[in-house]
């Protein structure tokens, strides 16, 4: 490429005008434009019209001065807005922050990121002060392979044999989760990786977990309608955690054993 850029530096003194590219036409294009174009030597040694827009880079047909006249230029982008505030009170929603673009892409430069992020949160006092949205707190679970471990008897003294059968099973279909949860690989975390977004999961409810007054778990989403979104989190890593909603309450779970959970 160095000997051509020499050969045509050596013709253009020879013929003034015969290297006549895109800095001469003063062209650069975006995108593909047929009339984006200029007279001279073309980078494949073939002279005649040569193209001065981003296209032309696929298309083999650019100017032989088009990487130095059109040089790409990546998108640039400021800092990360502080988060909002959450959207709503008393019931999960979500939060955003944004970023504005500094500089523009040109001649195939590097696309601009996301410009806006959002998260979910859980704001839990109205704007005068009321406490709300305890109904929404975040399910804690873990894989049902604890369940074997832990009986019964774990629980408080308040049980009897009258509630021994007072368990129930949630199911829920996920929405989000973080991608902590793929990358999980220790032994006793490795059931994390098996959360996907789409699927339907059963989450049992048993003592000890089960509040032996309410029996309830805490998070199990019971009072939601289905369309409203609820949080949760993997114990044993907190990075691991995502959102899903509430499909039906049964008695008891059925679903594949890598799709099985446990409230803790």
């Amino acid at each position: 490429m160095r000997t051509l850029w020499m050969a045509l530096c050596a013709l253009a003194r020879l013929w003034p005008g015969t290297l006549a590219g895109c800095a001469d036409a003063g062209r650069c294009c975006p995108g593909r434009d047929p009339a984006c174009f200029a007279h001279g030597w073309r980078q494949d040694r073939v002279y005649g019209t040569c193209f001065c827009d981003q296209a032309c880079r696929l298309t083999g047909d650019c100017c032989f001065d088009y990487a130095r006249a059109c040089p790409a230029r990546p998108c640039i982008v400021g800092e990360w807005s502080p988060w909002s505030g959450c959207a709503d009170q008393c019931r999960p929603t979500a939060r955003v922050r944004r970023r504005a673009v500094r500089q523009e892409p040109r001649n195939g430069g590097e696309p601009c990121p996301a410009l806006e992020e959002r998260a979910g949160c859980l704001e839990y006092a109205t704007h005068q002060g009321q406490d709300c949205g305890h109904a929404f707190v975040p399910a804690f679970i873990t894989t049902s392979a604890f369940n074997k471990q832990r009986t019964r008897k774990a629980a408080s003294p308040q049980w009897s044999t009258d509630t021994e059968d007072a368990g129930y099973c949630m199911e829920f279909k996920t929405e989000s989760l973080t991608h902590h949860c793929a990358t999980e690989n220790r032994p006793l975390t490795r059931w994390m990786q098996y959360l996907r977004e789409g699927y339907t999961v059963c989450v049992d409810c048993q003592p000890p977990a089960m509040n032996s007054a309410s029996l309830r778990c805490s998070g199990d989403g019971l009072d939601s309608d289905g369309n409203q979104t609820l949080h949760w989190q993997a114990i044993g890593n907190p990075r691991c955690q995502g959102t899903w909603k509430k499909v039906r309450r049964v008695e008891q779970c059925s679903c594949p054993a890598v799709h099985s959970f446990i409230f803790i």
